[in-house]
């Protein structure tokens, strides 16, 4: 895809609706082009048109579905070769709210391949042109749960701690490259994930729910700010800082050539 300005390309995956939909007009307002991705041509089409009458951006439409290896390798190769991308942005995900035994394990395969696999491989895509640019970024949309893994269910859970961990692996890679990178954590969004998930929004707390808007406008903010791990509802960052500060203080303790005392093992 060829770019109409100097900002270059957007990439959104799951962009038909929701969070997806709200980043594609949001970048489209800053005045990127976009490439958008979704399985649902039709959605797609109604938010690239809405977004092309409003901002005058270039659209481009790729109706994928991104748990089907040979489309994914199809638009890796892509964007390995289109020096014009800027940004991507990993949203396409699925959730699920049953627990283990009663679900499909077949579901929960597709479930890891597009939370864990594709947005692994297309961030992988984008990394060498942006390094060679020495500019650009890439945002992963996780999950709340991936600090929560007794909420929902524990396959959509550790799928979006992989994300969590994976970026922030990502941050140290990229430090002095030019690249930005951030993981959006948001909580309970008012789209029709929680409908796919099977609980629909309307059974949770109206007051627990954010609306996709404010969700990507906080997540941006956070994004102009530089802000690595972002939780858009989490009023006070002192407390995301205690817990990653608890987390750093283990790692003294979790190697050693011997057992912990505490299991009373005699080497």
């Amino acid at each position: 895809m060829s770019s109409t300005n100097s900002k270059g390309v957007a990439v959104i995956t799951g962009a038909s609706g929701g969070i997806g939909a709200v980043y594609a007009d949001r970048f489209a307002k800053r005045g990127y082009d976009l490439l958008l991705i979704a399985r649902d041509g039709k959605r797609l089409g109604t938010v690239a048109d809405k977004i092309s009458q409003q901002h005058g951006v270039h659209v481009e439409l790729l109706v994928a579905d991104l748990t089907d290896k040979s489309a994914l390798l199809n638009l890796e190769a892509r964007l390995k070769a289109d020096k014009n991308v800027s940004v991507l942005v990993n949203n396409a995900g699925f959730g699920g709210t049953k627990s283990l035994v009663d679900s499909s394990v077949d579901d929960l395969e597709n479930m890891i391949f597009l939370n864990v696999t594709a947005l692994t491989r297309l961030t992988s895509a984008v990394l060498p042109n942006l390094i060679a640019k020495k500019a650009g970024a890439v945002i992963n949309i996780a999950s709340v749960v991936a600090v929560n893994p007794d909420a929902l269910n524990g396959t959509y859970s550790g799928t979006k701690a992989y994300v969590l961990n994976f970026t922030q692996s990502l941050f140290k890679t990229l430090k002095d490259t030019g690249v930005q990178v951030q993981v959006v954590l948001p909580g309970a969004t008012r789209t029709d994930f929680w409908d796919r998930a099977g609980l629909p929004v309307h059974n949770l707390p109206e007051k627990n729910v954010m609306s996709a808007e404010d969700c990507v406008d906080a997540a941006l903010a956070a994004f102009d700010a530089k802000e690595l791990v972002t939780i858009p509802a989490l009023p006070d960052v002192e407390v995301w800082n205690r817990y990653e500060q608890a987390r750093l203080a283990l790692y003294p303790f979790l190697s050693s050539k011997d057992a912990a005392a505490r299991y009373g093992i005699k080497s």
